[in-house]
């Protein structure tokens, strides 16, 4: 006597196994809140089009450079920037009224390492301040210089660890790399992305690094 495929599989099972296959869709399509990428990430395309529209020039001085001339860390709705992007990149994040995180955990996207203290963790800026100063905006007015230091409507800002933001400081794609290869594809697209829309320039070093992640990338 032949069974029904119904028949064979108890319907608990098929219930169990319905039911896991959504969690799954679920976690694929949303993705991990601790693992997300800042917002405004274009796809491959984009970011070559976006590559081959970026001028290359030989990197400028740094007379006359200094932090104070990028004001950050400025307030957002009552919390700093800092603190924005803290509460934004972790998970389970929760805060007092100063708005500084009392708990969470933070992924770092370049080294892989998750955190749950936030004094273990650095906002690093993508496109580091006095990268930028060599690269045009050592011309730009304090205003526009304060608004790339705070930028949250691209991908220039990013918590990671601070003893991977130390090692990478101010150094360009063809002196330093996240260690994470599999973040070489995200990184490039910040990268590039950030500069074609501040407008600054690049080397041809630089350019060639940030080409040769880019060919990673799968979309």
């Amino acid at each position: 006597m032949s069974l029904s495929w119904s028949s064979a599989i108890p319907r608990n099972a098929v219930r169990a196994l319905v039911a896991a296959l959504a969690a799954f869709l679920l976690v694929a399509l949303a993705g991990t809140p601790s693992q997300a990428y800042p917002p405004d990430v274009p796809g491959k395309a984009q970011v070559q089009s976006e590559l081959n529209a970026l001028t290359v020039a030989a990197e400028g001085s740094m007379t006359g450079y200094s932090r104070d001339l990028f004001p950050h860390w400025t307030s957002v709705n009552g919390c700093s920037t800092r603190e924005t992007v803290l509460k934004r990149d972790g998970t389970n994040v929760t805060v007092g009224s100063d708005c500084y995180p009392t708990s969470g955990s933070w992924y770092s996207q370049y080294d892989g390492v998750t955190r749950t203290s936030p004094s273990d963790i650095s906002i690093d800026h993508v496109v580091a301040l006095a990268e930028a100063w060599r690269s045009g905006a050592s011309s730009w007015t304090t205003s526009r210089r304060q608004a790339f230091a705070n930028d949250l409507t691209g991908p220039q800002l990013i918590a990671v660890t601070i003893s991977v933001n130390s090692s990478k400081g101010d150094k360009d794609p063809s002196t330093w790399k996240p260690p994470l290869t599999s973040k070489w594809c995200a990184y490039s697209k910040f990268w590039i992305h950030t500069k074609y829309r501040w407008g600054l320039t690049l080397q041809q070093s630089e350019k060639t690094a940030l080409q040769s992640m880019l060919n990673g990338c799968s979309f």
